[in-house]
């Protein structure tokens, strides 16, 4: 069978997995949930194995990336809690939206429907293998998973443990399908949308990734974009939190999306701020690279280019700005920022207002760590990715998020004049 062919059969299976889903109690898709998260938790063995084994052969890979394909076992009790949880969590199908009456009679609902079959294209991370396969299933969706090359035997295999949940549960394990193939034509078939066989696609991954999915994608695109992530240390900021705050937000992973890539500092307390913040940065290991008013104040600190604040290291490195008070920050990020996540540290709650209202991010945070950008921290088990863009869905894409609506209207005989 040819590449071609295989794919648009993985299509077909899907929508006639996808229908029954969209009819499934929510009982049995909880069934497959439980039923998945026990078939993981049994073969820790043979995925770690996997997974070491990927690893050890990754070459000319960047650190943030090998962290980001690495499982261990607190990783992979993250994966079995995320399925209970998801397990847990209300399901969306079905959920009444808004009512309403008309004067003529007529009565009209709004209700949660699955979106249909979901295309997911990632890279690196194996845990996305899950997260997707649980959030679209119990939204009712069929999924067609395809993972990065470099960690594909560890992808496959998780995909084929959550599949023997589906099985037990007696549901079609269709609904989940997994691209084995690490050829690259196999993604422009995806973004093809398979003859009518995908509704969505949504990509996870780098820039390139991203890129080529946005430009050739014949479907609609649910796009996570750069994590160029902000921390505001205000005039207000109390300084322990400001120490604890921007420390956890670079160095607690480098290499999430979470991650934040830059400090912003007014200016009127960097005398003060800088040096314990710059200190306890140092400690953790983080390279700094400020603009000319920290330089100055810190001759240890390599200068700042220009296009340093518009990168998204996903390394131990820090760029750090001074700005002229909320207002400086706020211009700051609507000029470098990618819309993702930004937290400001005040105890003054008006600018904490101004800067919560003012900044256009899917995540903004009131003294608060970025690295809570996380589906699983906003309580939804886990997360497909975090969605930076203005239509559908912003932020962590968890169940809801998976889902359209539709309009049912009950009458009694009602014509329209």
């Amino acid at each position: 069978m040819t590449l071609d062919r295989k794919m648009h059969r993985m299509g077909e299976k899907a929508r006639a997995a996808a229908h029954a889903l969209a009819l499934t109690p929510t009982s049995q898709k909880n069934a497959a949930l439980l039923a998945a998260a026990n078939a993981i938790d049994g073969a820790r063995a043979e995925i770690l194995k996997c997974n070491a084994d990927e690893i050890a052969e990754a070459k000319d890979l960047s650190a943030a990336f090998i962290d980001r394909m690495k499982l261990d076992n607190a990783r992979l009790d993250g994966i079995v809690s995320g399925l209970k949880t998801v397990a847990g969590l209300d399901d969306p199908v079905g959920k009444e939206i808004s009512s309403w009456a008309r004067p003529n009679g007529l009565h009209f609902t709004r209700v949660r429907t699955p979106i249909g079959v979901i295309a997911v294209i990632y890279e690196s991370r194996p845990n996305v293998t899950v997260d997707a396969a649980a959030l679209a299933m119990k939204a009712g969706n069929a999924v067609i998973l395809r993972g990065g090359s470099e960690c594909i035997k560890t992808a496959e295999l998780l995909a084929r443990l959550f599949k023997t949940g589906l099985q037990e549960a007696g549901i079609d394990e269709n609904a989940v399908q997994f691209v084995d193939t690490p050829d690259r034509e196999a993604v422009g078939l995806l973004l093809s949308g398979l003859g009518g066989g995908v509704d969505l696609v949504i990509p996870r991954g780098g820039k390139s990734l991203v890129k080529r999915v946005q430009d050739e994608a014949r479907v609609a695109v649910l796009a996570h974009l750069d994590g160029l992530c902000h921390v505001y240390l205000d005039h207000d900021a109390d300084l322990e939190k400001a120490a604890a705050i921007t420390v956890n937000s670079k160095m607690r992973r480098t290499g999430v999306c979470g991650a934040a890539e830059t400090l912003l500092i007014d200016r009127e307390r960097l005398v003060d701020l800088w040096p314990p913040v710059a200190d306890a940065l140092a400690k953790a290991g983080c390279e700094l690279r400020g603009d000319d008013y920290i330089c100055a104040l810190d001759e240890s600190v390599a200068p700042a280019r220009e296009e340093d604040f518009d990168t998204e290291y996903l390394a131990p490195i820090l760029s750090v700005a001074a700005v002229d008070n909320v207002d400086g920050a706020i211009r700051h990020i609507a000029r470098h920022g990618s819309a993702h996540t930004d937290s400001i540290v005040t105890e003054n709650e008006e600018t904490a207002r101004r800067f919560l209202a003012e900044v256009d991010s899917a995540i903004v945070l009131h003294n608060a760590s970025t690295q809570f950008a996380d589906g699983g921290e906003f309580g939804f088990g886990a997360e497909i990715g975090i969605a930076t863009g203005r239509l559908h869905a912003r932020g962590p894409v968890g169940l809801e998020e998976l889902t359209t609506f539709k309009t049912i209207i009950r009458g009694s005989g009602q014509t329209r004049p």
